[in-house]
């Protein structure tokens, strides 16, 4: 059985990293597909991608849809137990948006985008 020192530690376990907290935000908006994402995230490797989705679907935070056509068509989405992530994802990007307005006078030229593509 795995021992945890501090409860944020098993939440890191499952949201940690570079990826994962972009990716569920990105699945708080709506369902992607794996070109989605990696559009949406220039910077991330496919086979990063790959992992932190497979990841996150082990862990049940994330739903892995295939549909059955061809050529096949599979889409991710958050599962219930995901969406209970959404306040705290929430709060992280309001406090980065702080974080950014304090750090750098001009926020346009740190935001790659601010709108959804």
């Amino acid at each position: 059985m795995k021992e945890y020192n501090i409860p944020v530690e098993a939440a890191l376990e499952v949201i940690g990293g570079k990826w994962k907290v972009v990716i569920l935000c990105h699945l708080i908006k709506s369902k992607r597909r794996t070109s989605e994402l990696k559009k949406l995230m220039p910077n991330i490797t496919q086979k990063m991608l790959t992992q932190q989705l497979r990841e996150l679907e082990s862990d049940g935070v994330v739903n892995r849809i295939i549909y059955n056509q061809v050529p096949p068509k599979v889409e991710y989405e958050l599962t219930e137990y995901g969406w209970s992530l959404k306040p705290a994802l929430d709060m992280l990007c309001v406090w980065g948006e702080h974080h950014i307005e304090k750090t750098y006078p001009d926020k346009e030229l740190v935001l790659m985008d601010t709108n959804e593509k």
